[in-house]
């Protein structure tokens, strides 16, 4: 499921990323749509991430996971130029060549929640647009809490 431009301020307000301290991810991917990640009967998530031909962004620019875990993402380059997709996967990442007009799945896991960028690192590609977030909701275990004081919830 994707968000259409104009529903994307109401989008942004719901998933709390468009206030103080949030708003990263509403700033600095002001284009693009927001899309959502599906779980499979499986655990697994899916989603499909595409490039918008002659306009070199993400079709969803932002990717939004319920909670951490594993993730397919397929990547759909309908550009007329070659692009890669270079991707965090719990501390390492993962690249993917997209030539024109092609497709590939890539695994990765995401298991902490958090904001984790992904792009096109070939070229100018990220200079000139081509990056995305993932957004991995829910919170830290218990055991993995900093003892310090409480913090700004987004």
């Amino acid at each position: 499921m994707t968000t259409t431009a104009s529903e994307r301020s109401s989008a942004l307000r719901e998933l709390g990323l468009d206030g103080q301290n949030q708003a990263t991810i509403g700033r600095l991917l002001a284009t693009g749509n927001i899309g959502h990640a599906e779980e499979g009967d499986d655990g697994r998530m899916r989603a499909r991430i595409r490039i918008v031909p002659d306009q070199l962004i993400w079709d969803p620019s932002v990717l939004v996971l319920p909670h951490g875990g594993h993730l397919d993402i397929e990547f759909v380059n309908d550009d007329q130029n070659t692009h890669c997709a270079l991707v965090p996967s719990n501390g390492d990442s993962k690249w993917m060549w997209l030539p024109n007009y092609s497709r590939g799945t890539m695994s990765v896991t995401l298991d902490g929640p958090g904001y984790y960028w992904f792009s096109s690192n070939i070229g100018n590609d990220e200079g000139r647009g081509l990056i995305g977030a993932i957004v991995v909701r829910g919170d830290v275990p218990e055991s993995a809490r900093l003892d310090r004081p409480k913090q700004p919830r987004p």
